[in-house]
Formats: C-alpha cells, sequence, structure tokens
C-alpha cells in the first residue's frame, strides 16, 4: 500500500452527487480530492469517465462455481480461490463477502451433501495472508437449519475466522423460498437426477428433518454470530412473522426476501433489504418469488447483491440509478449501504481517509465498461 495515485478529469461519485475533479491515493487511503479539470504530472486521465467507490459484495456463491466447474468435477481451490478474486476484481468488486455454507446432510440418499466450510475457509485466510489475492475477502457463514451436522461445523469456527456475516437460512421443503414445491421439484429433480419417489422421500427426509432440529439450530446460530462478533442476516424471509422472529434475533438486513409483505416488514423494523442483481436485470426471479424492480419501484430495496453473476452488481446499480433517476442512490446499494449493513466505516464512499478502493467506469448510453480497479491504491484490473 505504498505509492501515490491519481486519478484526473474524472466525474468523482460523491455521497451528495458529481463533481469534475481528481482524486488523489497515497499509501492506500484517499488524501485529496479537487474540483478541476488539470490533469497533474503522472496522473491518469479518465477523460470524464465516472470514478466511484468500488464495490461490496455481501453475499456470492461465486467460488462454488469455481471449486466445481461441471457436476461432478472438482478444481483444485487454490487456483479455484485466486480465478474468483481475479473474476470479481475485474467487475469492480474491491471487498467480498464468500458465502459458505455450514450444515450437512450425510443420511439422505442420493441428495446428500457434505461439510466444506471450515476447510475452504483456510484457504482463503491463508491466501489472503500470503497476499496471494487482489481484494478484501472475508467470510458469511451461511447456516442451514435444515441440516444434520450445522452445531458441529459452526464450532469448528471462532473469533479469529473474519466471519463477518452468518446468515440464517432454512430450505425445508414448503417454506420461504421453496413454498411452491413446483419449483423445487425443478431444480432438485435438474441437480440430482432423482425420479418422482426419490423426490418425494428426499422432502419428508428434509421435513421430518427440520421439526426434529430445526428450532435448536436457530437458537445456535444466533449464539454463533454472537460469539464471532459477526452481523447476523436473515434469509428468504417470507411473511411478517418470520421477519418479527429475524427482528427478535437481531438481524441487521434480509437476503432476498421472497415477498412485498416480507420487504415491508424488513424496513418497517429497521432490517435493510437486499436483493439479487440477477433478478432486477432479468425482469423476475428464477424461483417465481418478487421481482427486485417491484421493491426498488415501491422504495424497498437497500443493497444489491451479485447472488451467482459477479457482472450483475456494477450493471444493477446503474439500472437502480437510471430507474430513481438517481445515480448516487442507485450506487449506494453496492457501496455504502452494504458497508454500513457490516459495520464498515472506512470504505464505500469517496472521501478523503477512506481506503483507496477506487473504480473508473465508462458509460455509453445502455453499456457499462469497466476502465480500471484499485484496491488501497494499487491497480488491481
Amino acid at each position: 500500500m505504498t505509492g501515490s495515485t491519481i486519478l484526473a478529469n474524472a466525474t468523482l461519485l460523491l455521497p451528495d452527487g458529481t463533481i469534475r475533479g481528481s482524486l488523489q491515493i497515497e499509501d492506500g487511503r484517499i488524501t485529496r480530492i479537487d474540483p478541476g479539470t488539470g490533469i497533474p504530472p503522472g496522473a491518469v486521465d479518465c477523460d470524464g469517465d465516472l470514478v466511484m467507490p468500488g464495490l461490496i459484495e455481501l453475499h456470492t456463491d461465486n467460488l462454488e462455481r469455481h471449486i466445481q466447474p461441471r457436476p461432478k468435477v472438482n478444481w483444485p481451490h487454490a487456483p479455484a480461490i485466486i480465478a474468483h478474486d481475479a473474476e470479481l476484481a475485474s467487475v469492480g468488486i474491491t471487498t467480498v463477502f464468500d458465502a459458505l455454507r455450514v450444515g450437512s446432510v450425510i443420511s439422505n440418499g442420493a441428495s446428500n451433501y457434505g461439510e466444506y466450510a471450515r476447510q475452504l475457509a483456510n484457504e482463503i485466510l491463508d491466501l489472503r495472508a500470503r497476499g496471494a489475492l487482489r481484494i478484501s475477502h472475508f467470510l458469511h457463514l451461511r447456516a442451514e437449519v435444515c441440516s444434520e451436522t450445522l452445531i458441529d461445523e459452526l464450532d469448528k469456527f471462532g473469533p479469529g475466522d473474519n466471519a463477518g456475516i452468518v446468515s440464517l437460512m432454512d430450505h425445508t421443503p414448503g417454506q420461504r423460498q421453496f413454498t411452491d414445491i413446483s419449483q423445487l421439484r425443478k431444480y432438485v429433480i435438474g441437480k440430482h437426477g432423482l425420479n418422482e419417489d426419490e423426490f418425494i422421500n428426499h422432502i419428508t427426509q428434509l421435513q421430518e428433518l427440520s421439526a426434529r432440529l430445526g428450532k435448536k439450530h436457530e437458537a445456535a446460530v444466533v449464539e454463533a454470530a454472537g460469539r464471532f462478533g459477526a452481523v447476523l442476516a436473515s434469509h428468504d424471509d417470507t411473511t411478517a412473522a418470520q421477519v418479527a422472529v429475524s427482528a427478535a434475533h437481531g438481524v441487521h438486513f434480509a437476503e432476498f426476501p421472497t415477498t412485498r409483505e416480507a420487504a415491508e416488514a424488513s424496513l418497517t423494523r429497521g432490517i435493510k433489504v437486499m436483493m439479487g442483481a440477477p433478478n432486477l436485470i432479468r425482469g423476475g426471479s428464477h424461483s417465481g418469488n418478487v421481482a427486485a424492480r417491484e421493491l426498488a419501484e415501491l422504495g424497498l430495496l437497500d443493497i444489491l447483491s451479485s447472488d451467482y453473476v459477479p457482472s450483475s452488481l456494477l450493471t444493477g446499480a446503474m439500472m437502480l440509478g437510471d430507474l430513481w433517476g438517481d445515480l448516487p442512490r442507485g450506487i449506494a446499494t453496492v457501496t455504502s449501504a452494504p458497508a454500513a449493513a457490516v459495520g464498515f466505516t472506512d470504505r464505500g464512499t469517496l472521501a478523503e481517509g477512506m481506503r483507496g478502493d477506487v473504480l473508473r467506469v465508462h458509460r455509453a448510453s445502455d453499456i457499462v465498461t469497466l476502465r480500471g480497479t484499485w484496491v488501497c491504491g494499487r491497480r488491481a484490473a
């Protein structure tokens, strides 16, 4: 984090609007923001391009795609993590919470899924410590309540693991994301190749598992988040009653509420609402849940996540800026709002003293092109 970087003749996206000016980064921090079109010696001439804060991603499953690029094909973890990291840098993400599932099912026939989070977390943290990664990585533990091994897996983590987020997930068939069993049928049969009898057996076993262990697991997740010093998130809340439970647990933000009712209840209780950028860009949820655009039009959307398409984050924020007629508000959903949701005060806005995590973005009509990513003032992409 040594040296100086100056981005000049840029359209600087500040919290309250844009100005034409220059931004200087010294030793990893923004040290000067000056108005004007001058180009100091050694500066990067941005030619009017937008210079904005780096994107902050709170929930992405992208690493799983690199680790298993095809069904039943496992890739070595270290190069997979490095490729994932490079991809995120290339689309403007400068801080990421890598989502790792904790809680496995090991006695459910053809659709078993096993433990992987602790080993993968060790490898991420090791690469981070060795300086092999371009952007800032933290852990997001996706705690699956409808599982058999959740408590044992959680006990393998501690306060030193950078687990900044723990989310309460419940994929019990017939609830939340999978209220519509027909949608679950398409997903499970397509992924695991089950026949109809095997599918019925699958959902019956999971429902029995949830009834037996669900409440115990839910309490363990809330306790673990407090023990780790992590922010607690809900996942796929569907009803106002579920949101009330989330609020009682101390949830900070709601990941992908599936209905307008849940989004309205979340904001009423001071819980920020996060939706998927792919949902916004595609015009709706692939699972048949509420559309992100609908919530945005109603003022019920605070944070965007790229979820499973990293490049969607910047595009989605620009779309929101257009929808609201307010570019800073749109960009805030991927910068200052996620930063605030996890308690970060050193990134997410362009201001003196903040981390030098910045992007240079060119926009021509509806085409958005990332022309540079800097992390702590160092060029990352």
